[in-house]
């Protein structure tokens, strides 16, 4: 496992990872919309789990694999001016593959997996570029699909939001995602899945504009 993660060129451990994988074809400055802020929800761990890397589909020390569509989601982070932000620690948490998250206050019946992380940190590197791995995410009562992130620059404000699957028809009668009501913020939050080629796997992009720091 640890040999494939070097391969990847991602770093592990309780500081992130510095994610090195190229990014390209951002869009220009003037397209740029400040990424809403939506709730963080009362999933967020109590207790971070001893694996918090990149990966959430593997947890150390266990050769299985997490339920569900794997999927790799990357992106870059920049401000307003389109000025990349290295050195952004970026936390992910969501639901693993059945639909339940990792956290003792979840009420759902649905099954608990052991070989997902159900949270994972990195630190975007210095072209504000990030990757995680993780499973696609899914509906539950009440939620369209969606992985929340939590962004905290060295300098500036900090931003908790949510990443939507586009085109996920739950999208439109999700409370949090209909109330805003700019479309093109709304539409920011959205992160099309492509089918990576040559495998099962999905690939996605999320691109993040933090305010720029006077």
């Amino acid at each position: 496992m640890m040999n494939r993660r070097r391969l990847l060129g991602f770093g592990a451990g309780l500081t992130g990872a510095v994610v090195t994988a190229p990014i390209s074809g951002f869009g220009r400055a003037a397209d740029r919309l400040l990424t809403p802020g939506q709730a963080r929800g009362p999933f967020y761990p109590r207790q971070f789990p001893i694996d918090k890397d990149f990966d959430l589909t593997t947890v150390a020390g266990s050769s299985g694999v997490a339920f569900g569509q794997i999927l790799t989601v990357s992106g870059q982070v920049t401000d307003l001016a389109g000025a990349a932000q290295p050195g952004v620690l970026i936390e992910i948490w969501q639901v693993n593959g059945y639909g339940r998250y990792h956290h003792e206050d979840d009420p759902s019946d649905k099954p608990i997996d052991p070989n997902f992380q159900g949270y994972g940190m990195v630190l975007s590197d210095g072209e504000g570029r990030y990757s995680f791995r993780t499973v696609k995410p899914i509906a539950y009562p009440g939620r369209a699909p969606h992985v929340h992130f939590a962004l905290t620059p060295k300098m500036g404000r900090s931003l908790v939001t949510q990443m939507y699957v586009a085109g996920a028809p739950e999208n439109e009668r999700d409370f949090l995602l209909s109330g805003i009501r700019d479309k093109d913020r709304r539409n920011s939050l959205m992160a099309p899945l492509e089918p990576v080629r040559g495998g099962g796997e999905l690939q996605g992009r999320f691109d993040i504009v933090l305010p720029k720091v006077s």
